[in-house]
């Protein structure tokens, strides 16, 4: 049987294609942000992890609550929606802010949408094809998703070359965001009835003690990761111009999207622990690289494209592997609580990587990165061996 991503079912499809606009709008606006808040709104390096970190951790928080009322009542399709709606309302207000702290709210509630949506789509996509394609199904899910990130941006750079100032780029993600909400409404008016509701109440002490494990080395990988808002500062003050900044985000995501179908598809194959350990231990070796490098645009460009796809790899992977140890129908309570442990670990770690490239420098941001992924990577490889599918949680009430 062909292993092509277009012989999924119709609701994998329009999930990817509601990702696909969504990313679009999205990503109009993420290469400009750091560079609005630092020209225009005269913040810090801290203070765009402090951002960041909120907007994160506001999105995991949400997604364990929705995920459980999700398995619970059975209704996805709200969430979804609502989720959408909100972050395509919030996203364009950033153009109309005058304080960095009405960006830290308007980011808040663009990531409570995220929170919203996320854990019950994911869920849907794994209940909606067999477990020996869940990486396939989340590579398209993924590379769908990263290819509305390079058209994004792409759209930015022709409208700031054209003349537009931040500010108009900013609002007019509204376009797009109108179209996720049209699509995300039309799409899934004829998918199937809701699944079937369960009465699982989440109990931590319900988790397996190997899975808990996983959560937690996942959790020390985000507390470890420099933000892509810091990232793109990173090249941005290495001497491009503003103009190109979304440009080369596009770029990236292109590799991002080649990166998460490809890994996706070798996880079915090959098994989700060799890929997920490949990929954290190749992010170690390039934060190495990355603070060791000239800090110029020859050096800058391509080892931030590489960067950026390094750190995909293991994206479609992680939700794949949630879906083999999640028990149908508590699919969406899983990957919340995997979600809210790794999302509340982004926001010190990005206030403290953050805070290291204020007070020290870029090189021991850099650094302080690549060692503390390297020890969840090591953590992750003694660990995960004994996970079995649909051993994640409990199946007793």
């Amino acid at each position: 049987m062909t292993r092509s991503f277009f012989r999924l079912p119709r609701t994998v499809l329009v999930l990817g294609a509601v990702s696909f606009m969504n990313d679009v709008a999205s990503e109009m606006v993420t290469p400009l942000l750091p560079i609005f808040l630092t020209s225009t709104l005269g913040a810090g390096p801290a203070v765009l992890g402090l951002i960041e970190g909120v907007a994160d951790a506001t999105a995991s928080l949400l997604k364990l609550f929705t995920g459980m009322v999700a398995d619970r009542t059975g209704r996805w399709r709200i969430f979804v929606r609502v989720g959408y709606a909100i972050s395509n309302v919030a996203r364009p207000l950033v153009s109309l802010a005058g304080t960095w702290g009405i960006v830290l709210g308007l980011r808040f509630l663009d990531r409570l949408g995220k929170g919203t949506r996320s854990a019950p789509r994911d869920a849907t996509i794994a209940d909606s094809v067999a477990e020996r394609d869940h990486g396939k199904a989340f590579g398209y899910h993924r590379a769908m998703d990263h290819a509305g990130a390079s058209l994004g941006p792409v759209i930015a750079f022709a409208l700031l070359a054209y003349g537009l100032t931040l500010e108009r780029v900013i609002l007019l993600s509204a376009v797009p965001g109108v179209l996720v909400l049209i699509i995300v409404w039309l799409g899934l008016m004829k998918m199937p009835l809701e699944r079937k509701e369960t009465r699982s109440v989440f109990h931590w002490s319900k988790l397996s003690p190997d899975f808990k494990r996983l959560v937690a080395a996942a959790g020390g990988v985000a507390f470890a990761a420099v933000p892509d808002v810091l990232l793109i500062l990173w090249v941005f003050r290495s001497g491009i111009h503003v103009a190109w900044v979304p440009l080369l985000w596009a770029i990236a995501n292109v590799g991002r999207m080649g990166s998460v179908a490809i890994s996706g598809m070798l996880s079915d194959r090959y098994g989700r622990k060799t890929i997920m350990i490949s990929g954290w231990g190749v992010r170690v070796v390039m934060l190495v690289v990355l603070a060791l490098a000239p800090g110029t645009p020859t050096w800058a460009w391509p080892l931030f494209l590489v960067y950026t796809a390094v750190t995909a790899w293991t994206e479609s992977v992680e939700r794949a592997w949630l879906s083999d140890l999640a028990p149908s129908g508590k699919r969406a309570t899983v990957f919340g609580a995997f979600h809210m442990v790794t999302g509340l670990a982004v926001l010190p770690g990005a206030i403290l990587i953050g805070s290291l490239w204020e007070v020290f420098d870029m090189k021991t941001a850099f650094l302080a990165s690549a060692f503390m992924t390297a020890i969840s990577a090591a953590y992750l490889f003694s660990a995960a061996g004994r996970l079995k599918t649909g051993e994640a949680i409990s199946d007793s009430d």
